[in-house]
């Protein structure tokens, strides 16, 4: 053995069984890493997203809840008001004696038309819209703002839902409002 090789040897201190423990902990995280491929990690991404998304799935058509909408749309064309009304069952479960009323009001709380609609079931997840949920109020002026009162009522598994809403509309020649009755699981 040369000079430098014992001199060097002389000045690496010995390593303390803390150090000695950590190398062992290193050398087995690389043995671990080295199974590691693309292809595991790829397989287990797309095994982790199927997961997931069966999650999803089961809680949105398994699990059972109630949400009912009505979406409407207002819409001033020249002389006369447009209201198109969708109601949706977003829900798990259908409902059933399902009614709805679509006043038209005007500033002086004065009903100028109406229209209602009624449906002895709607199956979970459909949607209801038509002839029968369009209203053409002709002659009013569009210069003035009006109210539309909308008014739901079915009746789930609990029993009788009753919503009702009113919008203030005129101002604009375009507008879109949902009445969401509160959504309720199992």
């Amino acid at each position: 053995m040369g000079l430098l090789e014992r001199i060097r040897l002389s000045r690496e201190p010995e390593e303390t069984p803390e150090e000695k423990t950590a190398h062992e902990a290193l050398e087995i995280i690389e043995e671990k890493i080295s199974h590691i491929s693309p292809f595991r990690v790829v397989f287990a991404s797309i095994s982790a997203f199927l997961v997931l998304s069966a999650s999803v799935l089961a809680l949105v058509w398994l699990v059972p809840y109630d949400r009912v909408s009505v979406d409407v749309i207002y819409k001033q064309s020249g002389s006369s008001h447009i209201v198109l009304a969708e109601i949706n069952n977003q829900g798990s479960r259908s409902i059933d004696s399902v009614s709805l009323d679509i006043v038209f009001i005007d500033d002086d709380d004065v009903e100028i038309q109406r229209i209602h609609f009624e449906s002895d079931l709607i199956s979970a997840h459909k949607s209801v819209a038509g002839d029968e949920l369009e209203m053409i109020v002709n002659g009013e002026s569009v210069w003035e703002d009006y109210t539309i009162e909308i008014i739901l009522s079915y009746d789930n598994y609990r029993g009788p839902v009753y919503e009702k809403t009113t919008m203030e509309v005129g101002a604009w020649t375009l507008e879109l409002f949902t009445l969401r009755a509160p959504l309720k699981i199992l």
